[in-house]
């Protein structure tokens, strides 16, 4: 229990204006994250690929883009895309809440790491970017969770009163 707590737990900035700041960044990214990027792997109405509206499988062409990482991607496509897919889509919804947030960031983190190494290192700097961006975003939020503005905050609030 204190370990979930610990993890729940945000850290507040001194000033409420700097967690809104903060909350803001964690939102706009979140959002981003989750419908443009985390949306087009799985098939749902809004990518372009709208014929499959299954919700429940990765777009085709995602797990072949990870089969081409090599490696133990090469061993198990299907899985690793659906991480990957789950983890911006899901986790980017749960970053825009302030839902988990630390757990949320550690698997953007993770995704953005083999986006960044794995598909983007020959694209130069500007390919790497978006990803860049969004590893930034939740390193920052891995240590400090949602701050003041977050579903975890409530969270730990009524834990608190316990």
């Amino acid at each position: 229990m204190k370990t979930l707590k610990l993890l729940i737990t945000p850290i507040s900035q001194p000033n409420w204006i700097a967690d809104l700041l903060f909350a803001a960044i964690r939102f706009i990214c979140g959002i981003i994250l989750s419908i443009d990027f985390g949306a087009s792997k799985f098939g749902v109405p809004w990518t372009p690929d709208h014929r499959n509206l299954n919700l429940f499988e990765v777009s085709a062409w995602f797990p072949e883009d990870v089969t081409n990482y090599g490696g133990i991607f090469a061993i198990a496509p299907v899985f690793f895309a659906w991480m990957g897919a789950f983890s911006e889509a899901v986790g980017g919804m749960f970053l825009a809440l302030g839902l988990q947030t630390r757990l949320a960031s550690f698997l953007i983190m993770c995704t953005m790491l083999v986006a960044i190494f794995c598909q983007k290192w020959g694209q130069g700097v500007w390919g790497m970017l978006p990803a860049m961006s969004f590893l930034w975003i939740s390193i920052y939020n891995l240590y400090f969770g949602s701050g003041r503005f977050g579903l975890d905050y409530l969270i730990t609030l009524k834990f608190n009163k316990q």
